[in-house]
């Protein structure tokens, strides 16, 4: 027996398997009660998000030597289209007295002031962020709403500005792990029914998958309070989405492989250990390219890109950790009864043989090079809807689904008062400068307003307000103009923050991330494939091809989202996520079928390797990337347009994947490349392949 072999039977030996299951349930007990803390160690400060370097970012840490907490502006604003009375003046003035008193409220409370219309009023209200990020902000909002309310009088009310914005994002992430975790679990029960019809053999791989989220959570929790490891509610979000997909995959195509090699041996625990001889180098080179795209991320600029690569890669790891030995043992303990009603009993055929996508290979085998020139055409027509693609930033309305109290209470506020009231422009610079710069500042066009600076410890600090909306291309061509004069200040070092600057800065910084990080992804699953099929031409190929599938996947994307979902835009980090999704876990699908053509290549010759390849593992991968799609699909539930749209595209590139450019498009490239495809390995040579069995029918699979 190889040495591969031997390290294979491990998990699932007759002892061994007794021995893995012990050590999950210890794992389990032990770690399960640090998962549930992981929350709590979330990161959701804006420093958390930003990128590190940038010009706002730096302006976020100098603010600190003026205030002693983090905070956010909430803007409680009036409205009465007959116009503002002394009594409603009185009311707000009132209100603003309890607004000091309300917790987590730091800092002195501003107004009420009266618009120039005299129709409407606002207070500002500074709102300690604190360590707990927006979690804070919610509760203080939510008060902030309920007393001006509560003695309005006729006005309406609303709060908004940067504390308001803020706290209807935390109630739209409110309860997302459990909330993700109960729509992503329902999913996958439904389809591992529809794909193994049977009423028992789903527990398994959802358990284990169940049990590697909990392990990654306790580990990521641990790595996030002791090692500096930055989590936030969009990285354990998606987290809890990538392990139970992802984890689900690898068990699909295990759990097929077995179902295959039980056909062929009478001993469930040598059927196993060939089913992880043959099925395991996939398993780990589909994993290693997931891991090693979002290892990738660590480059970004953005701190919350950068956190994500890392968050991800460890949840990928545990899965596949859980699916190579805790699946292996739980299905080798309960025997073949599991796949009840249609058991795999010893020695009967193989059902792939005749199966439906034996019948689509055989058709793709007439005429191959017109299926995949016609499949590239058609997924290159789909990339004309990239013509849609905004990805330049969504604004504070585009980014709901709905439309909360802050998107009124911004429009409101924009009717009534200069646009940037709210949410001004923070500048630093020096004490000595602080004249020169306050100057430069003040004079510069899109600027309404600018506060006295305020001097501190050799520093001074001082607020600009905009005639724009704050998130208005307009307000950020401002930043630009009013950085440059106060940039132009000699000996001053001013330096420009605040919530537009943020927004313009963090859209450069992902417009950098996108030119650094999509070249490396590539590079680096283009060496892994190379690795593993010891070719070139195939790696190549299938590069090709999962690129083609992401633009196609994007285009359609961009026309739904501006033709149909009506969405204002795309996040500037969209593009960059989708596509270390789509690569990272469409190449997946594509190394599950060519790890096999090449195995039954090495027997038959690549044309029949390919039908071989295509007939055994077309239902499985079908399956998974059904699976993935839904539980990506799912992102689609959050009241965020961001996530909404990330899960789309990503459930749409994978459905391409499997359905179209794994099941018809590399295989036919396959078939009419033949042994070329695996230039300029072995097999690519005329004498490398033995002939095929008498009875022309693929091989078993036995060693």
């Amino acid at each position: 027996m190889s040495r591969t072999r031997k390290l294979a039977a491990l998990p699932c030996g007759r002892r061994g398997k007794w021995v893995v299951l012990a050590l999950w349930l210890v794992l389990l007990v032990a770690l399960g009660p640090l998962a549930g803390k992981l929350m709590g160690a979330e990161d959701n400060q804006a420093s958390s998000w930003l990128p590190g370097s940038a010009e706002s970012t730096q302006v976020l840490e100098e603010q600190r030597a003026f205030q002693p907490v983090d905070t956010a502006q909430a803007v409680v604003v009036y409205q009465r289209a007959g116009g503002i009375t002394p009594a409603d003046r009185a009311e707000a003035a009132r209100d603003a007295v309890d607004f000091a008193s309300v917790p987590h409220v730091a800092g002195p409370v501003v107004g009420p002031a009266v618009s120039a219309d005299g129709r409407a009023m606002q207070t500002i209200v500074p709102i300690d962020v604190g360590s707990n990020g927006w979690n804070d902000l919610k509760p203080a909002v939510d008060t902030l709403r309920a007393t001006a309310a509560a003695n309005a009088q006729g006005m309406t009310t609303h709060v908004t500005g940067p504390g308001g914005v803020a706290a209807d994002q935390a109630k739209a992430f409110a309860g997302i792990d459990s909330s993700l975790l109960a729509a992503t679990v329902g999913v996958v029960v439904v389809l591992l029914l529809l794909t193994y019809r049977s009423p028992v053999l789903w527990t398994l791989p959802l358990l284990s998958a169940a049990g590697a989220l909990t392990v990654a959570e306790a580990f990521i929790y641990l790595l996030a309070k002791h090692a500096g490891l930055t989590v936030n509610a969009q990285s354990a979000g998606i987290l809890i989405v990538l392990v139970l997909g992802a984890g689900t995959d690898y068990a699909l195509l295990l759990t097929a492989r077995y179902r295959e090699e039980l056909r062929r041996h009478e001993d469930r625990h040598e059927a196993m250990a060939f089913a992880l001889h043959r099925a395991g180098p996939a398993v780990l080179a589909s994993s290693a390219t997931v891991v090693a795209s979002m290892l990738c991320l660590l480059i970004a600029e953005m701190n919350s890109t950068r956190g994500l690569g890392p968050v991800l890669a460890i949840g990928v790891v545990v899965a596949l950790a859980a699916m190579l030995t805790l699946l292996p043992a739980l299905l080798v303990i309960v025997g073949r009864w599991v796949f009840w009603p249609v058991r795999p009993a010893y020695g009967t055929p193989e059902p792939t043989r005749t199966g439906r996508w034996a019948r689509v290979g055989a058709r793709i085998a007439h005429r191959p090079r017109a299926v995949w020139v016609g499949t590239a055409l058609a997924l290159a027509a789909c990339c004309a809807g990239l013509v849609s693609l905004n990805a330049t930033g969504i604004s504070t309305a585009g980014s709901f689904t709905g439309t909360p109290d802050s998107v009124v209470g911004q429009q409101v506020l924009e009717q009534h008062f200069p646009g940037g009231t709210g949410a001004p422009l923070t500048i630093a610079s020096t004490a000595g400068g602080a004249p020169a710069v306050h100057s430069a500042a003040r004079s510069t066009a899109g600027v309404a307003a600018a506060s006295p600076p305020v001097v501190h410890d050799g520093r001074a600090l001082f607020q600009v307000t905009l005639t724009d909306p704050p998130d208005s291309r307009a307000a950020k061509d401002t930043v630009d103009r009013v950085r440059g004069a106060v940039h132009a200040v000699p000996a001053a070092d001013a330096k420009v923050g605040g919530s537009t600057a943020v927004v313009l800065d963090a859209g450069r910084a992902a417009a950098a991330d996108n030119r650094a990080i999509i070249p490396l992804v590539l590079g680096v699953v283009l060496l892994i494939l190379a690795v593993l099929l010891r070719a070139i031409t195939a790696p190549l190929v299938l590069i090709a091809t999962v690129v083609l599938s992401y633009a196609a996947a994007l285009g359609i994307s961009a026309f739904f989202f501006a033709h149909v979902f009506h969405f204002q835009g795309q996040d500037q980090a969209f593009p960059l996520f989708v596509f270390v999704f789509l690569v990272a876990l469409g190449i997946d699908y594509n190394i599950f079928l060519m790890t096999r053509v090449r195995e039954e290549s090495v027997r038959h010759g690549t044309r029949l390797g390919a039908l071989t390849g295509l007939s055994a593992t077309g239902g499985v991968i079908t399956s998974a990337g059904l699976i993935l799609a839904s539980t990506f699909a799912v992102l689609g539930t959050l009241p965020l347009v961001a996530f909404a749209e990330i899960g789309f595209a990503v459930a749409l590139g994978v459905l391409l994947d499997t359905l179209v450019v794994r099941s018809v498009l590399v295989t036919a490239l396959t078939m009419d490349l033949d042994r070329h495809m695996w230039w300029p390995g072995r097999l690519s040579r005329p004498t490398a392949v033995g002939g095929p069995p008498s009875s022309g029918q693929p091989s078993s699979g036995q060693p």
